[in-house]
Formats: structure tokens, sequence, C-alpha cells
């Protein structure tokens, strides 16, 4: 049987009756926009999170883009991140005017660098996004000590971290603010497209409410200049059914990383680095290995499905060229690229299939 990445219809399977008759609901209701399950989950996330608000939003994205504004940032202004995300870091730094400027990673847990980040700080930078990729945290006391120190704002790019920890502190609860992605393959995904925004600030939260709704507290009343990024009801009642098992599943995969890291010792790969003072929620098992390529291809004849997270880095993209970066920038991230893999992770994985991926790498070693 072959194994994918991600399995969706494993986890389905045991929700299908509640997730159907709370969107019957829903059609019964017609509240399809910020009804009363939106409202629930805005309050149990941000209580999962351990933040003070929660704001539901169309996309990962659109969580990342309206954060910005409600920063004011814009135009003229700097915001350091890493070039080893998702585009859609970048993307909402540019959608708003700002200018990204990227760190390097760290070679061993492929997160920011918290070492450059000072030296990239000029007059102009505003806020500092650091990306908890995979499922972990970037160490957040010395951003956290930066922004002090320069007036900063830090925006948590959660999108891969829910329930993802730092010193006993869920991602979504030590920054300014938080974007999550509620995309269908996170480890709390919709059935399309959803997203997330955490805050303790009071007029951020205000100010982010307005802009997901054309800039407007009460209807056809605009205060400010905003955008349509609505969640809508029948992804809040998926999400809110899938919400009550997400630490059980998320200990799931740290159970399965940690059979993969035993069944994959000895062989060249370099398995996943969980930083001190971090809980890891593996969204992505990521390792690098020695001709990634030919393995990929290896897996794939032998009906296993792997992924790359991400081949071309940011800095390197045809539609950042105008930013004036070059190869050879970056070099941890432009070396890590070239020999990271996803293996399969998800919670209903089981452990034959994790023994057959191991030992499916392990013949290609030893061939």
């Amino acid at each position: 049987m072959p194994i994918p990445l991600v399995n969706l219809r494993k986890q389905y399977a045991p929700l299908k009756d509640e997730i159907l008759s709370g969107i019957a609901k829903v059609f019964d209701g017609m509240q399809l926009f910020l009804g009363e399950n939106v409202q629930a989950l805005e309050k149990e996330f941000a209580q999962f999170c351990g933040a003070k608000y929660g704001v539901g939003v169309s996309d990962g994205t659109a969580a990342l883009h309206i954060i910005l504004r409600a920063m004011e940032i814009g135009p003229g202004d700097e915001v350091i991140t890493v070039s080893h995300t998702f585009i859609a870091t970048v993307e909402a730094i540019l959608l708003v005017g700002a200018k990204p400027v990227f760190v390097d990673i760290d070679p061993s847990s492929y997160l920011m660098d918290i070492n450059q980040v000072e030296a990239r700080i000029t007059p102009r930078t505003k806020a500092i996004i650091p990306v908890h990729l995979y499922g972990q945290m970037v160490d957040m006391d010395p951003l956290i000590h930066l922004a002090s120190k320069y007036n900063l704002r830090i925006i948590e790019d959660a999108c891969q971290a829910h329930g993802a920890e730092y010193k006993n502190h869920k991602a979504g609860s030590i920054g300014d603010a938080a974007a999550f992605s509620f995309y269908y393959s996170k480890n709390l995904g919709a059935y399309g497209e959803g997203g997330f925004i955490t805050t303790n600030d009071t007029e951020l939260y205000r100010r982010v409410r307005m802009i997901r709704d054309h800039g407007s507290e009460r209807r056809y009343y605009h205060d400010l200049v905003g955008m349509n990024a609505r969640l809508d009801e029948i992804q809040a009642v998926v999400l809110r059914a899938k919400l009550p098992h997400l630490l059980a599943w998320n200990k799931q995969r740290r159970d399965h990383a940690a059979l993969y890291e035993r069944l994959l010792q000895g062989t060249p790969v370099v398995t996943p680095v969980v930083n001190k003072d971090n809980v890891h929620i593996y969204h992505l098992y990521v390792l690098r290995a020695p001709k990634r390529d030919e393995l990929q291809a290896w897996l794939k004849e032998h009906s296993i499905f792997t992924g790359i997270h991400y081949p071309v880095p940011n800095h390197l993209q045809p539609a950042m060229n105008f930013l004036g970066y070059k190869q050879g920038d970056f070099p941890v991230t432009e070396q890590v690229v070239s020999e990271i893999i996803s293996l399969p992770m998800f919670a209903e994985l089981t452990v034959e299939e994790i023994h057959t991926v191991a030992d499916t790498i392990v013949g290609f070693y030893n061939r």
C-alpha cells in the first residue's frame, strides 16, 4: 500500500458525523460568516494558545498581512525574517510595501539564526518575524530583548506551530501578535482555507478585527481601509471538531518522530534536532539526506511519498529578484535546501508504515 506524506481520510473518519452535523446546522441557520462557530473558535483557540485575544481570518497569508497593516508597517519600513520559509511570510511584508530583510538560519534547527539579527537592524526596522518552522519555535528570549532594546514589534509566524512550546509558553502567546494557518495539511487544518491571529494587545486586536472585515466595526460604517479576510462558519465547525484532539495528535507525532529517530540511527541522514526548552509538534518530519534527489526517487519507486519544504529559498526566487539578493548570500540556507526531505508524518501513521519508510531508506544507502 502507498504511504502518503499526509492522510486526511484517516483523520476525518472518526470525526465525520460530528463535522457533518455541525455543517448541517450552519446551513439550517444560514449564518455563513463570523457566526457562533467562528466566535466560539476565536475564544477556544486563543485560550489553547494562552493568548488574550483571537481573530479568525481567511488564511495564514492574510493573518500576516493584517497584522502588519494593523501595526501600520508600510513603505520605507523594514522587517527582518528568514529566507527559508514558505513565500507567504515574505509576500505579506511586500504586500504592505515594506522591505523584507533576511538573516540566515541555524544549521541544526533550520530556524532563524538569532545571532545574526542585531546586525541587520537599521533605523528603518520596524518588526521581526521569527518563523516557527516545521513545528518548532524559535529561541524567543533574545528576540524579545532586541525588540525591547530597539523598540521593535515581534510577529510570530506560527503557521506550522499549532501547540508548539518554548519554555512552557505556546506559540502565539509570546510576540506582539502571531499568525496561524489552518491550511488542510496543518496539525490543525480546515477542509479548505483558514487562518488565525492571536495577540494580548487590546488596541491591536481591535484594529485586526476591523481590517479583516473591510475596516468596519459596524456594517456599512468603515473607519479603516480594510479587506475581506473573514473565516467562514463551515471551516470553524471543522476546526472546532478537531481542536479537542490536537494535543493528542501532536503527542502521536512526537512518538512517530522518536521511532523514526531510532530506526534511522546508523544511516547517513541527519534527523531533526529539538532545541532546549522546546516542545516540537512535527508538522513536518524533515531530514537532511545525502543524495537527496536520488533518495526521493527511490522512495517514490517504493510507493512512499515525500516532500521538500522548500526547494528554493525566497531570496533566490524569481519573484524576489528585485530585492537584489544573490547566490551565496545565505550559505547555510542554500546548503540546507539542497539536502532536506520531508518524510510521511501524520498522527494516524502506523508503526508498520514507519518501519517500512525507515527500512526503505536503509536499503537505499546499503545498495
